[in-house]
């Protein structure tokens, strides 16, 4: 931000120069947010391929848990907080 503060003593090639630069950098943030959105749709159709596996194999796909989520959101009180496992990996609780 520091950068546009003083835009009035700023001569023409340095306001292109720091256009330049933000438009580079407003690239790369784009391009980020494609490879995150693309490991999102990955990681998505891996869990839907897991779930379709187990209801073709006849397990249940929605557990006891999930129940008790839904009946939280659905009575006004939000999914169950977050708290860690041993493992040390967030889970709901």
């Amino acid at each position: 931000m520091d950068d546009i503060v003083d835009l009035v003593s700023r001569s023409d090639d340095d306001l292109r120069a720091l256009i330049g630069k933000l438009e580079a950098e407003e690239r790369e943030i784009s391009r980020q947010r494609r490879i995150l959105q693309g490991k999102l749709d990955i990681l998505r159709a891996e869990l839907v391929m897991r779930l379709q596996k187990k209801h073709n194999e006849g397990e249940s796909v929605i557990s006891a848990d999930d129940v008790e989520g839904l009946k939280r959101i659905l009575a006004g009180q939000g999914p169950a907080p977050l708290s860690d496992d041993p493992a040390g990996e967030p889970t709901r609780g």
